[in-house]
């Protein structure tokens, strides 16, 4: 059931469209390595539109992420997950999000719900949501921030590659933890 927020309860909440800032912002995953540790990564190049509405639970997100700009800090590795075994950017050069809904965990936290594409495949992926904050930036424009979190399995998007260890266990994990760091800049209230 999605619950209407009331704009007064936001501080300095702002209804209007704003633009990803990639300047300001990070896409950022973890994933489980050779069982032991896990590999950080993040991806450079993205955009975005934000439409903070009148009424907070009508706000919506679209995002492009252009998978060629992975940056797991290995050159090596970068191009072999760009490669058929993983991403196939080849084919699939793209990952995007469109959301589909907002809902108050009312506890100061939301539930962004919304459909990922990555490989070929659609799925559903909802976002644990922080607002940061509406705020006038020194350039006379207004910014907001937002922190989120997911999970999903790399498996539910056809990218299944499986390189076992001896001894049991995997090199690459399944699941996959995503986070983003998104500031944006109104574009028009």
């Amino acid at each position: 059931m999605t619950q209407t927020l009331a704009t007064t309860t936001i501080p300095g909440y702002q209804a209007g469209t704003w633009a990803i800032d990639p300047s300001h912002s990070d896409v950022s995953f973890t994933v489980r390595h050779l069982m032991v540790s896990k590999v950080r990564g993040q991806f450079t190049q993205f955009e975005g539109t934000i439409v903070t509405a009148e009424d907070p639970a009508k706000s919506s997100v679209t995002a492009s992420i252009d998978l060629n700009s992975i940056d797991t800090r290995n050159e090596q590795r970068d191009n072999h997950i760009r490669s058929a075994d993983f991403f196939d950017v080849g084919q699939f050069p793209t990952m995007s999000y469109r959301s589909d809904a907002l809902v108050d965990n009312g506890d100061g936290t939301w539930t962004l719900d919304g459909a990922l594409a990555l490989h070929g495949v659609t799925k559903s992926v909802p976002l644990n949501l922080e607002l940061n904050g509406f705020r006038g930036d020194p350039w006379g424009g207004q910014r907001v921030g937002f922190s989120a979190t997911a999970e999903l399995n790399r498996r539910d998007f056809g990218i299944d590659i499986t390189m076992p260890l001896d001894g049991g266990g995997v090199v690459v994990g399944d699941k996959v933890q995503i986070a983003l760091e998104i500031e944006a800049v109104l574009q028009q209230g």
